[in-house]
């Protein structure tokens, strides 16, 4: 099922080859978008972290789905290539309607680290590795959402969508670098909605819950066929999702007519699920994020939703 239809609407996914950029390109196809798949690695440049996936493939896949998918490689930590892009989509489709902000530094942390098999405190790890994650995961959000809120703000229309971990301004346990790379996208979202409010163009922010991204099955050992297997070692797998579950909540989000009323705000697909009506592929709604760390009050969570105003009040931020 869809969650609304996309006809005519053109949709930039940043971080398109794999994982939930990948679901996420694909269902915005099969509401019938266009979708620039945006991303380093094709089938004549490999990925610098040795994975097999490509925005050629997402894009053919955006395709399958209904939609027009269209590969378009660009190195977004280059501001100069990402305001190119913007240009030329703009010149083919008069317009851009979705931004979705997908990239992340998570490769270069360690596997251990993402695992949580062992902890590093911050200043053990090299800062360039540390800075490496912010530049990647951070950064790239930041050029992409300024090139496309030009666009949007002289349209007087359009969303940008912050894909992050977790809808909240708190300490991961994977680490600090983590930690900033995820809560930083959070107040992206938050500082950018208050710019762009006033021209009719939204920001939120995404998580999807444990994902079962292509990199996690082959980490478990498992395809997606076969996944359930890892639900032995790993209970709290039997909850996870696809990458289309995020995919279809972004697509909610960008048929939704009211959607300027959430800007600012930080979402979790699963609790957006149970909202809106929609399911992951397989017809269940795994559960939305949930954060339980001390300091956040149950009262800060709205229908799933956290925002970012909320979390300042919970974290003694405001004014």
């Amino acid at each position: 099922m869809s969650t609304g239809r996309l006809e005519g609407a053109v949709a930039v996914v940043a971080g398109a080859t794999r994982g939930a950029g990948r679901g996420i390109a694909c269902m915005l196809g099969d509401a019938g978008a266009t979708v620039y798949c945006v991303g380093r690695t094709t089938r004549e440049t490999r990925s610098p972290i040795g994975r097999p996936e490509t925005i050629d493939e997402t894009a053919e896949m955006v395709t399958a789905h209904g939609g027009t998918g269209i590969a378009s490689p660009c190195d977004l930590r280059d501001a100069d290539c990402v305001r190119d892009l913007f240009a030329r989509i703009e010149r083919e489709r008069g317009r851009v309607d979705l931004l979705v902000d997908n990239l992340s530094g998570d490769a270069y942390l360690t596997k251990e680290m993402l695992s949580g098999a062992r902890h590093t405190d911050f200043w053990e790890v090299p800062i360039d590795t540390s800075l490496a994650v912010q530049t990647n995961g951070v950064h790239t959000h930041f050029i992409a959402a300024h090139a496309a809120a030009r666009i949007m703000a002289a349209q007087r229309g359009g969303l940008i969508i912050e894909v992050t971990d977790g809808h909240h301004l708190a300490y991961n346990d994977v680490g600090v670098a983590y930690s900033l790379s995820k809560a930083s996208l959070v107040l992206l979202a938050y500082l950018m909605a208050e710019e762009l409010r006033p021209h009719d163009v939204g920001v939120v922010s995404l998580t999807p819950g444990w994902l079962r991204s292509e990199q996690m099955l082959d980490g478990f050992g498992v395809t997606e066929e076969t996944w359930r297997e890892a639900i032995a070692d790993h209970p709290g797998f039997e909850h996870s999702e696809t990458p289309f579950y995020v995919g279809r909540a972004v697509v909610a989000l960008a048929t939704d007519p009211r959607i300027l009323e959430r800007t600012g705000h930080s979402f979790s697909a699963g609790f957006l699920a149970r909202e809106y009506g929609f399911t992951d592929v397989d017809g269940t709604q795994p559960p939305g994020y949930r954060w339980g760390a001390a300091g956040i009050t149950e009262g800060a969570f709205r229908d799933g939703c956290f925002g970012a105003a909320a979390a300042q009040k919970e974290l003694g931020l405001e004014a």
